[in-house]
């Protein structure tokens, strides 16, 4: 079977469970060897092991991504381990979801720190090997929600809608070595979040969506396949919103 990241070497921030494991997997699938981040060393380790069980290379570390010395720590091994990094995947974020008037220095400053600055350390700390081969492929998980805006996220709308600026000028910055840096943009996905929402609301968010159901994690795993693949070699600076149609 011909598979598609034989060779390659991917690391995928929140890389442990919901949208980064099923991204994790799906790499695997083709052939890749993956790095993972996260902060939950259980389940790091966890999925770690399933990776390993259907035969692929993993190598995986707690790092928390705002903190610059977690991601040189982790950086340092991926690099030993794989010696390059072809993709990379900025998947790591967090929500703290409150009013604007109630939200807390805190709340806006957790989210803007994992959501943002990771996106920021994590990417600089893997750009130079990327520019020494003259290839990469760099794709950051942001949300419609940083193109709509929504009530109540103040804070994680703009930590996603400075990832979609951020990618724009990584973009630009890196074309010339080959680089190419892309958003995934996702709607209302299923995951554990919003497997606990309230039936009413499930209700008044599926009214939003064209498409009338929620997407699973596989949908956004296999768009991030694509950006990273051959097949979007002229494809850069752009974001996809893989929500149902949400934002039309």
């Amino acid at each position: 079977m011909n598979r598609l990241f034989e060779n390659q070497s991917i690391v995928i921030t929140g890389g442990g469970r919901g949208i980064g494991k099923a991204i994790a997997f799906s790499f695997a699938e083709q052939g890749a060897s993956i790095a993972i981040c996260g902060t939950n060393e259980s389940i790091l380790k966890e999925t770690a092991s399933e990776l390993e069980s259907k035969g692929c290379v993993v190598m995986w570390k707690k790092a928390d991504v705002s903190i610059k010395e977690d991601v040189e720590n982790f950086s340092d091994e991926v690099l030993k381990k794989f010696d390059k990094v072809d993709i990379l995947v900025n998947n790591a974020g967090i929500a703290r979801d409150n009013l604007l008037i109630r939200m807390s220095e805190e709340e806006w400053n957790s989210v803007l720190n994992i959501n943002l600055k990771g996106a920021f350390l994590v990417t600089k700390s893997l750009i130079r090997p990327m520019m020494k081969a003259h290839y990469g492929r760099i794709i950051n998980i942001a949300s419609v929600i940083g193109i709509r805006g929504n009530m109540g996220q103040a804070n994680y709308a703009a930590s996603k809608s400075g990832l979609i600026g951020f990618s724009k000028t990584i973009a630009r910055e890196f074309a010339t070595r080959n680089i190419t840096c892309n958003v995934i943009a996702p709607g209302y996905i299923q995951t554990e979040m919003t497997h606990n929402l309230d039936e009413k609301l499930k209700t008044k968010i599926l009214e939003q969506i064209p498409l009338g159901f929620l997407g699973e994690s596989c949908d956004v795993s296999e768009a991030v396949l694509f950006l990273a693949s051959k097949s979007a070699r002229y494809i850069t600076g752009q974001v996809l919103c893989v929500d149902g149609g949400m934002v039309i």
